[in-house]
């Protein structure tokens, strides 16, 4: 993604892997292999390779830079995580360190960490290994939690085997290391910053909304995996934990701001990643910011 400037405020995506991930049927279990060859025209090469049928994601987070503050928008895989269940994250190096500092920042800059949820790959980089402990990888920054969210997990992450891990190692440290605040889903950062809730793939999942110079941009995590749900946003993940709520959100999501100038930044989607919702010959699909 290019570096997205209005007003005051920078954004830029700071890329950790990306490339074919899954079959859309496994995937999007309500999808046919029909519904998705309806759309394949405008999604190949971009988000489905042509050659495997699969779908292409992203994994990156999103550095936000306004005249108060460095803010990282979640937080990848993460580098050197105990992961066996997932071979292509376990234990993995990165060049993601590399690229944020590309853009100009260090791990000190870096005032407010924002998880929009608490899934695996929206943490990792909230800390790092130091002498065979887990500490917070940004020493300067509060971490912002939403409150539901975290409390949903922090009640279930001992029984399922998938969440576990990175709660304890991505998660856990950060609030014994006293850098954590719990906020509500609605919390403003600065005016022209502001959370808002998007329930339904996880129960506290959260956007951020930024709005300066009258451009409006929505960093909305995993509301969309995959541009295929602009389409179709009936269609839920394999990770959603609400599967109804998760499709009203979306539906409504989209409704709201199809055909509006609104930037919309998904966390999974490939290449330019951004982009706006729009009308074509009666059905809604991702167009791409150039």
């Amino acid at each position: 993604m290019q570096t997205k400037n209005f007003g005051d405020i920078e954004i830029f995506a700071i890329a950790e892997s990306a490339g074919p991930y899954r079959d859309p049927l496994e995937m999007f279990p309500d999808a046919t292999q029909e519904l998705v060859d309806h759309h394949r025209g405008w999604l190949e090469p971009g988000c489905i390779d042509p050659v495997s049928g699969m779908l292409i994601l992203a994994f990156q987070s999103f550095l936000v830079r306004t005249e108060r503050h460095t803010i990282l928008v979640d937080g990848c895989v993460g580098e050197d995580k105990n992961r066996p269940g997932r071979p292509n994250w376990h234990r993995k190096k990165w060049p993601w360190m590399a690229n944020l500092r590309a853009v100009g920042i260090s791990p000190e800059e870096v005032d407010i960490v924002m998880c929009t949820h608490l899934h695996v790959d929206h943490v990792g980089w909230n800390t790092r290994l130091e002498d065979g402990k887990w500490v917070p990888t940004f020493p300067n920054a509060s971490y912002l939690f939403g409150e539901t969210e975290f409390r949903y997990w922090e009640s279930r992450y001992k029984e399922m085997s998938w969440i576990r891990d990175a709660f304890e190692d991505s998660v856990l440290p950060v609030m014994e290391a006293g850098r954590a605040r719990l906020v509500e889903s609605d919390y403003e950062i600065e005016a022209s910053l502001r959370l808002e809730p998007i329930p339904g793939h996880t129960p506290g999942q959260v956007a951020l909304n930024a709005e300066s110079g009258g451009d409006r941009a929505i960093m909305c995590g995993d509301l969309f995996h995959h541009a295929l749900q602009i389409s179709e946003p009936h269609l839920n993940s394999i990770f959603c934990e609400d599967p109804i709520l998760s499709a009203k959100t979306r539906t409504d999501f989209v409704e709201r701001h199809a055909d509006t100038d609104t930037l919309i930044i998904p966390a999974h989607f490939p290449g330019e990643t951004a982009g706006r919702i729009r009308n074509a010959s009666g059905e809604w699909r991702f167009e791409f910011d150039e």
